[in-house]
């Protein structure tokens, strides 16, 4: 694959996901990212299961080189300096205030690279009442609405991934690429400030357009009930699921899929609003059909009758289908140091082939000398 942004050099001053992972999107595109880190330790997501090299960490910061610097010290600052000179894009997800006592303040980046594209993420923004307050991924979901949309109602609890995490650093890499396609026609650099509220909040549009238009206040379940989406377990105890939508071809596929032709006469079901509104009736009718079989013969039938339909894989299932191996979704690079490392692609297929390249996490201060000799050898040439 064409790498697109080959001739881009992002630095990044990132902890845990949010500017890691927008620095991970532009070094998936073939920029070169270049990690800030802080001596010894790292990104403090480095340690989260022990030792510098934890899966939290592998997660996101491939395609990137790491170096070591302590920009309190005047040597260290130096070096930082001289690679901002170098760079296009500087991307740090500190609270406010807290890059400019690193020197890498937007004014003080600026001074030595006046076309620079700044990108700074934070939790609230950076002013009003909850400025200064901590936030991570799921007080984002929360103070966002979102949360409520993912979590049990009864006998609550925080589930899934670091979604608003994840979601900000995509958005602040799609902010970063239009002001690098803007810098490209004019010349001058921008600041993007992005947080992970505003970010959220965007990512939660439809619950947000629901309530301004109609008033309705979405719930863990509008969605799946509207869509017509059900997941069940089958008898081997694995899960399947599907998603009927609106066309009636997909219901009666289903039921004819299951051997349950006679709901088609069962006046809660006989059209779309109906089947919405017993939905719980349904799911109680087909709870124990789904039992009755494996979810590789559910799988054959739903396949046959053309339902829109997966099973339920973990993670340990899901790159072993045939269509995930067919496209090369997985991917792998040797590491000298730590050994095999296994990811998923970019999803890119830029003129119709995929990028199966891709290099593993750096260790800490692991390209540190050699981005220096870099540097010193610009310096004099």
């Amino acid at each position: 694959m064409v790498k697109i942004l080959k001739n881009i050099r992002v630095v990044e001053m990132g902890t845990y996901i949010t500017g890691p992972a927008a620095a991970m999107h532009l070094a998936d595109l073939g920029a070169d990212v270049i990690k800030v880190e802080r001596p010894e330790t790292g990104d403090p997501f480095r340690a989260f299961k022990g030792g510098l090299y934890s899966p939290h960490y592998q997660t996101y910061n491939r395609n990137k080189r790491s170096i070591a610097l302590d920009t309190r010290k005047a040597d260290d600052l130096a070096v930082f300096e001289d690679l901002i000179a170098t760079a296009d894009v500087f991307i740090q997800n500190f609270r406010p205030g807290v890059a400019e006592k690193l020197g890498a303040g937007e004014a003080d980046l600026r001074k030595i690279r006046p076309d620079l594209i700044y990108c700074a993420i934070s939790g609230f923004g950076t002013s009003g009442p909850a400025r200064d307050r901590p936030a991570y991924d799921t007080v984002a979901q929360a103070a966002s609405g979102f949360l409520r949309l993912v979590t049990p109602p009864t006998n609550p609890r925080v589930i899934g991934p670091a979604l608003a995490d994840a979601m900000t650093g995509q958005y602040a890499a799609m902010g970063i690429m239009a002001a690098l396609i803007e810098r490209g026609s004019t010349g001058t650099g921008r600041r993007l400030d992005i947080s992970m509220l505003e970010a959220m909040c965007h990512f939660n549009l439809d619950s947000f357009t629901h309530y301004y238009s109609v008033g309705e206040v979405m719930g863990p379940l509008s969605r799946p009930v509207v869509s017509q989406s059900y997941t069940f377990e089958c008898s081997d105890g694995k899960w399947i699921a599907f998603h009927m939508s609106s066309p009636t071809k997909f219901w009666e596929g289903m039921l004819r899929a299951t051997g349950q032709e006679k709901l088609l006469d069962d006046p809660r079901f006989s059209e779309r609003l109906e089947r919405i509104k017993h939905q719980d009736d349904l799911i109680d009718i087909l709870a124990p059909v789904f039992k009755t079989r494996t979810r590789d013969e559910w799988c054959e039938r739903f396949e046959a009758e053309e339902v829109p339909y997966s099973p339920a894989y973990d993670a340990d299932e899901a790159l072993e289908d045939p269509q995930a191996q067919h496209l090369q979704i997985a991917v792998s690079a040797d590491h000298a140091e730590m050994g095999k490392f296994t990811t998923v692609r970019a999803p890119y297929n830029f003129d119709g082939t995929p990028e199966l390249g891709v290099m593993a996490p750096p260790t800490l201060d692991e390209h540190g000398a050699a981005i220096r000799d870099e540097l010193a050898k610009r310096k004099a040439g």
